[in-house]
């Protein structure tokens, strides 16, 4: 009787000759590797920002990662360890308040703070708005049953994890200028720093220029927007955040990050953090840039968080209590189809598609803030 070790090589061989884009992907990571070596464990991240809810988009980058992920595995034979890490930005400044969340007056009085330190406005179950909508995602990935870790930048910044690519970020704070000035306006020139010092009182996190940095001290100093007062700041310890560009490419040199794919949208972005993460020393990762096409948005639209798709284009949608079925679309001439509202006026769904992994009615209707109309 054959054994799984029988279909192995033969599989490895289809996969090697492979023209599926995950393959031609995982193709890509052997070949960053062939100088070097391959290392001890080979390291995939997505990212997430908690200002917003976990949506269809968020599923669609951890679910295309994961592609390329088991594309890698089987190309390699399994033979080295990979990890999957879904990276939350929580630590970015709350420049708005979004419209689909509860207790808007309250959160008003926290703009420009972490969304860390921001409370819940759901309930009181979460020590953040950062925290619940972590806790969101982590139901919303288990329910597909992804393999992934997840990480906090709250936790990382404030651990110390970040501080040794922090200090080299200091030391090379010319170079990363000379990265991004070019791409600012004049106005934006005048005030950029790669680092956001967050405010000893306030809390907010601040868009300042440096007026002194002390890289043998590994610090920063600035003026107080409101005061005028000086103020310095160590860049370690959870003390400062980095640009969201400059933060992308720190990241990636502290931990060794050797694939990320982003939308099409980001492409300049991820030329600019490239080109950072080299100036601190490192290989930026390898990665794909993904389509994504315009919507054509009609009055009976849905804008959809927390959709789960199946084969039969079909989405299961919590809303005012009661699970409704969703018809998409196809595409039309190029476009992206949207969610709509099902033909037949979006009935009851007593029992789940074949193929969701969504919790119970139940469970559901008891998460606020899933979708909203």
């Amino acid at each position: 009787m054959p054994t799984p070790a029988d279909h192995a090589e033969p599989m490895r061989e289809e996969a090697l000759a492979s023209n599926a884009w995950p393959f031609e992907e995982a193709r890509k990571l052997l070949k960053r590797f062939e100088a070097s070596g391959m290392p001890d464990e080979v390291l995939f991240e997505t990212g997430y920002g908690p200002s917003g809810l976990p949506h269809i988009g968020t599923f669609g980058e951890v679910a295309r990662t994961s592609m390329v992920r088991h594309a890698f595995r089987v190309l390699t034979d399994d033979a080295v360890k990979t990890r999957l890490l879904c990276f939350s930005d929580d630590m970015d400044g709350l420049r708005k308040v979004p419209d689909n969340v509860p207790n808007r007056e309250m959160m008003l009085t926290h703009l420009g703070k972490p969304l860390s330190r921001i409370p819940d406005p759901f309930s009181n179950e979460y020590p953040s708005f950062a925290a619940a909508n972590n806790a969101k995602l982590r139901r919303f990935l288990d329910g597909f049953r992804f393999d992934y870790e997840f990480a906090s930048a709250t936790d990382y910044y404030a651990a110390g994890r970040f501080d040794e690519t922090l200090l080299k970020m200091l030391a090379a704070y010319d170079e990363v200028m000379e990265i991004i000035l070019p791409t600012l306006g004049p106005d934006r020139r005048a005030t950029y720093s790669p680092f956001l010092p967050v405010h000893p009182k306030t809390g907010i996190v601040l868009q300042v220029p440096m007026v002194e940095r002390d890289v043998a001290a590994g610090t920063i100093a600035y003026l107080d927007p409101d005061s005028g007062e000086r103020l310095e700041t160590s860049v370690t310890g959870g003390r400062v955040k980095c640009q969201w560009k400059a933060d992308w490419a720190m990241r990636w040199a502290a931990l060794g990050v050797d694939y990320e794919m982003a939308g099409k949208d980001l492409i300049d972005s991820v030329t600019l953090s490239s080109k950072i993460c080299r100036a601190l020393g490192e290989k930026p990762p390898e990665g794909f840039n993904y389509e994504a096409l315009p919507r054509r948005w009609r009055p009976e639209d849905l804008q959809v968080e927390g959709q789960r798709p199946d084969h039969r284009r079909l989405a299961r949608l919590c809303l005012a209590r009661k699970p409704v079925a969703l018809h998409v679309p196809e595409a039309e001439d190029g476009e992206e189809a949207v969610f709509r509202r099902d033909p037949q006026g979006g009935r009851r769904l007593l029992r789940l598609p074949l193929g969701l992994s969504a919790p119970g009615p139940e469970a559901a209707a008891a998460e606020p803030g899933l979708a909203h109309s």
